[in-house]
Parts: C-alpha cells; structure tokens; sequence
C-alpha cells in the first residue's frame, strides 16, 4: 500500500502503474486538457481536475445524460477528483497555488489564452516557487504569432488547419470529421511532452513548460497532404473515403452495405484483381502500377464499383480474406462495440460508479490493461482535499 494526493490509501495494482506517485492538477474544461488529464490517470497518476462552481461546461453537453451528467463528461473524467475552486476568489486561489507547490509534479491547463497568467496561476509564476513542476499549456492557436491571443475549438481548428478541405466528396460542403481529432490528438501531444518532461527531469531535477496546441496539431494531421503540395504545387483534393497517393484504397458499396479495400501495393491489387476474375486489369497499362492507377483513379474505382455492387459485404469479405486482400466494413457505434473482436481486447469496461462501461486505455503494459479505479467524479465531490475540510464543493 502506498500514499497518494489525497491523504489516501492505494492499492498494490495502483502502485504498478507506470505513472504512480505523480500528482496531476488539471485546470481544464471540454475536451483536450480533460482527455489528457483522463490518459494520465489511466497510467496510475493522481488527477486533482480543478472546476469552476457550475462545472465544467461539457457536463451539460447533452442529451444524452448518465450518471448526473453528460455521457461526454463522463467518457472524458473518469480517474479523477472533482475539485470546485473559485478562482476569482484570491484565498482560494492561493490555497490553490499552495497545494500545487505542495503537492503537484504537474499542471496542465487549457484556459482562454491569457486567463491563467492573469490569475497568478501561470507557468511564469508557480515555477518560480517550484521549479520542479512540469507544466503544460494546451493552446488554441499556439504560444506565439498574431493569433496567439485568440481561443480555438476542435471545429475551428479543423478548419483553419485545412482538415476541411481534404474531407468529404468533391464539390460538396466542408464536412468536419466527426470524431473530435483535434481536441483528443491535442492531449495526446501533451501527454507525450509532460512524459518526456517529467523523464528529462529525473536527471536534471528541473522541471519546465510544455506547449502543445490546437492548430499545431491540425497541421501536423495534415503532414503528408503537406508534403505532396510542396512536392507538387497541385492542391490536394476531397477524396471521400479515398487516399489522394493510393489506389484502390476506399470504400465500394456491395449488395448490403459498404466495404473499405486497401489494396495498398501492386501485389495486392494484382490479388483484388483475381479475386475479381479480371486478371487482365493489373496488366493494362493504365492500371499495372500505383502511379498509374492514381492517375487513372475513376477507371479503376468504376471498374471495382462494378463488380462489388453484385454480391453482399460477408461474401466479400470471406473472398478478399481467402486472398489476403485487406479489407474492412464499414461499422455503426453499435456494430464497433458489440463485435467479436471488441470483446476479446476488453477495450469496453466496467467503471466503478458508472451505470454504462466506457471505452479504456488503448494500450497494454505487459499484456494488461489497466482497470479504472474510479468513475467520473461528482462536482466537487473532492473539493477538501485542496480547500480544506471546511468546504464540501
């Protein structure tokens, strides 16, 4: 058994996750700083998450609600204490700052651009009363250039990045990738510098600041799209389900449903081929190579369209199998979560308090992994652990 942030007890599972022992002070709300905050607790950190009197707005984004709030929320705050601090209140503020000092190994926050420093929370400020602290801003636009006072939300940013302007079918509307890509890689890049922060200061004893941003990370989804612009001058395009450098690489409607084929490299296609009894097709010239095809990419796809179109997605799929041609359905929320193969990863669990299970930690140490020790918490359900015995929320 070992301590924890809390004046708690922990277990001896606990005390085995990779990230036990460090304490996390989340000042945090909707998507990104929450979704990191969530990873580092699912590593076995402490995560104090910091919350303004009426919450965290993504406990009212809804319906659909569970569990006194947002299945969003939920889905985004398990392993963490819920802490209301007014941070307009200057004692509560310092009682803040001093639990930090005390206690914390990191902060991580993705406040309105400027708000933190106002509040004396800033990095500035609390790494001079500890410089062991690692401390990460998850920004909108970035911590420097004329947009870097400006806030930014998962949609902007896909916009502004030019996610938009690859997603979709040619000559429709923008369409905005449903999954909230930016927001949830954002936490990703910050988990990756506070774990490399936290590695470099085992040397150093030194802690430091870690900016990560929104638009940085819709530019770096758009590193190969960027790459074959500098590479070409020719703007790349809206491929619907397709890939701009690779053919056959997308989505055919069968008799039943939809069916993504990866033929990534000539062998493959020249597999696909067979398994369509057009062996011929790999040897024209216009489709013999991946340049060609690329070219030549409505020939081919009305060609394959042609052929899918005549016989269901499981025959498909048993066929394409048989010649090792990769392929996929496309799949519901439903289909995803209730499929074989969901169940043998254990990837949808059980949380402690929660009525629903949740989608876990998508990585494995030593073959397991990790179970949730504590489902999203109440607003302000720890609110003592940082203010005092005195204050209940």
């Amino acid at each position: 058994m070992t301590g924890d942030a809390t004046g708690g007890r922990t277990d001896a599972s606990d005390a085995a996750a990779p990230l036990a022992g460090l304490v996390v002070v989340e000042l945090g709300h909707s998507v990104a700083a929450p979704y990191a905050g969530q990873i580092l607790g699912d590593l076995g950190a402490e995560v104090i998450k910091i919350e303004k009197p009426e919450g965290d707005d993504a406990r009212k984004w809804g319906p659909p609600f569970v569990d006194g709030a947002a299945a969003t929320f939920q889905a985004l705050n398990r392993n963490k204490h819920s802490v209301v601090c007014e941070l307009r209140d200057a004692a509560q503020r310092e009682r803040l700052a001093q639990f930090i000092v005390e206690r914390a190994d990191v902060v991580l926050q993705n406040l309105r651009p400027g708000q933190i420093e106002a509040l004396g929370l800033g990095a500035e400020a609390l790494l001079a009363r500890k410089p062991a602290l690692v401390y990460c801003n998850v920004g909108a636009f970035g911590a420097k250039g004329p947009l870097a006072g400006r806030p930014g939300y998962d949609p902007l940013m896909q916009a502004f990045g030019g996610i938009m302007s690859v997603v979709g079918e040619e000559g429709q509307e923008p369409v905005r990738v449903g999954p909230s890509i930016i927001d949830m890689g954002s936490a990703m890049w910050a988990v990756t510098g506070i774990v490399a922060a936290l590695y470099r200061r085992r040397a150093s004893g030194r802690g430091g600041v870690v900016d990560v941003s929104l638009f940085e990370t819709a530019a770096a989804w758009m590193t190969m799209f960027s790459a074959q612009y500098l590479a070409s001058g020719t703007l790349p395009r809206k491929n619907g389900s397709g890939q701009a450098g690779i053919v056959p690489y997308r989505s055919f409607r069968t008799a039943d449903g939809d069916l993504v084929v990866a033929a990534g490299n000539d062998g493959l296609f020249r597999k696909l081929c067979g398994v369509f009894g057009h062996r011929e097709w790999a040897e024209e010239p216009r489709f013999r190579g991946n340049p060609q095809r690329v070219q030549n990419a409505a020939a081919i796809n009305a060609l394959i369209r042609a052929e899918m179109a005549t016989r269901s997605s499981a025959d498909w799929i048993a066929a394409f199998d048989q010649a090792g041609v990769p392929c996929a359905p496309v799949q519901n929320v439903q289909q995803m979560l209730e499929h074989e193969q969901m169940r043998a990863l254990a990837l949808l669990q059980a949380v402690p308090g929660s009525s629903v299970p949740l989608i876990g930690l998508p990585i494995r140490f030593d073959g397991e992994r990790s179970a949730p020790r504590s489902g999203p918490p109440r607003l302000g359900e720890h609110t003592r652990i940082v203010l005092g015995e005195g204050h209940t929320k």
